[in-house]
């Protein structure tokens, strides 16, 4: 099962040239990664990163991450998917950019 994580740029530039992150200043300041499924991306999206341009969808498969990726009770008592630990540019299966819209960000019609 493929989950994603929504970068801004920058964000996705340092993972690329380090290897490696603990993900974004919310994930840093929350002590886990933050991921959403394929059905919570968009909501996500329009939650945390409105009116936002310069954004990476990037996908893991969860099956990989072995027992550090957890899945809590979050936004509407929804289970998502929470990273505590480290995560690594080889873990990347893909990554594509996330135009804004008019009426909000264009996800890739393939997300599985």
């Amino acid at each position: 099962m493929l989950i994603y994580k929504i970068l801004r740029a920058p964000e996705w530039a340092e993972f690329q040239a380090s290897g490696r992150t603990n993900g974004a200043p919310v994930d840093l300041a929350d002590g886990f990664i933050h991921f959403s499924t394929a059905d919570q991306a968009q909501e996500t999206a329009a939650k945390h990163f409105a009116g936002a341009s310069d954004l990476v969808l990037v996908a893991f498969e969860a099956d990989t991450m072995g027992d550090a990726l957890k899945w809590e009770v979050s936004r509407g008592g929804a289970l998502f998917p929470h990273l505590f630990r480290e995560l690594t540019l080889s873990e990347v299966q893909w990554h594509r950019p996330l135009p804004l819209k008019e009426d909000g960000h264009d996800f890739p019609e393939d997300m599985v």
